[in-house]
C-alpha cells in the first residue's frame, strides 16, 4: 500500500541523525560524548559550534517538512498526513540507526507542522522565542512551545487528526525533557543567559 510505504519513508527520513553526522563532519566530535549527550541542535551547537548547531536545526526542520509537504500534494485523507507527520517525528526521537536513542524533537515538531498547520507552528515558535528571551532556558522554551502547539491548533480550528498529532507530539517532546524538568526544578539546568554572561565576563578579563 502506497500510504504505508510513505509512512515508513517518513520514519526513515526523520531518523537520520543530522546532529551526529554534521558534528562528525565539521567539528570531528560526537555530541553523544559531550554536554547533555543529545544529538539535537542545542547540544550539537554546544559541542560543535554555531555552524553545526544552525545546520542541525535546519536539517531537523526540513526532515519534518518534506514528508508532510509531499503527502499534502497527494490528495490523501488527512489521517494519512497525520500518520506521516507522526512517523517523521518518531523517527527523530527513536531513530533505528542509533538503537532508538535520538533527539528531543523540537525542531522536527516545528517541521511537520509548517506545511500542515503553519500558523500554529508560528505561534508555537513565538512562544519558544519569547520564553527563551525571558528565561534563558532552551529546555523551558521548548516545553512551553510544545504545550502551546495543540492549543494554537485548536484555536485555529484544526481537524481532529491534526489536533491528535499535536497532542501526541507535545506529550512525547515533554517526556523527552524529563531530565531537563528535574534540573529546572533543582536549579542545575544550564542557562543560555548565564553562559552568555560568563563568556562576556571572561572576554572582559582577557581584554
Amino acid at each position: 500500500m502506497l500510504q504505508t510505504g510513505a509512512i515508513l519513508a517518513a520514519y526513515l527520513l526523520g531518523a537520520i541523525p543530522f546532529g551526529l553526522l554534521l558534528s562528525r563532519i565539521i567539528s570531528k566530535r560526537d555530541p553523544r560524548e559531550h554536554g547533555s549527550g543529545n544529538i539535537g541542535a542545542t547540544n550539537a551547537m554546544r559541542t560543535g559550534g554555531k555552524l553545526v548547531g544552525v545546520l542541525t536545526l535546519l536539517a531537523d526542520i526540513v526532515k519534518g517538512v518534506v514528508p508532510v509537504a509531499l503527502a499534502m500534494t497527494t490528495g490523501w485523507a488527512e489521517v494519512w498526513i497525520a500518520a506521516i507527520a507522526l512517523a517523521a517525528f518518531l523517527g527523530h526521537i527513536f531513530p533505528v540507526y542509533l538503537k532508538f536513542k535520538g533527539g528531543k524533537g523540537v525542531a522536527t515538531m516545528f517541521g511537520v507542522m509548517i506545511p500542515w498547520q503553519p500558523w500554529a507552528a508560528v505561534i508555537a515558535f513565538a512562544v519558544w522565542l519569547l520564553s527563551l528571551r525571558l528565561s534563558g532556558y532552551v529546555s523551558l522554551a521548548s516545553i512551553l512551545a510544545g504545550l502551546s502547539l495543540p492549543l494554537a491548533a485548536w484555536g485555529l480550528g484544526a481537524s481532529i487528526p491534526c489536533l491528535t498529532v499535536c497532542g501526541v507530539l507535545a506529550c512525547l517532546m515533554i517526556l523527552r525533557h524529563a531530565g531537563n524538568i528535574r534540573r529546572l526544578l533543582d536549579g542545575s539546568e544550564p542557562s543560555t543567559i548565564k553562559d552568555r554572561k560568563e563568556r562576556e565576563e571572561l572576554s572582559q578579563l582577557r581584554s
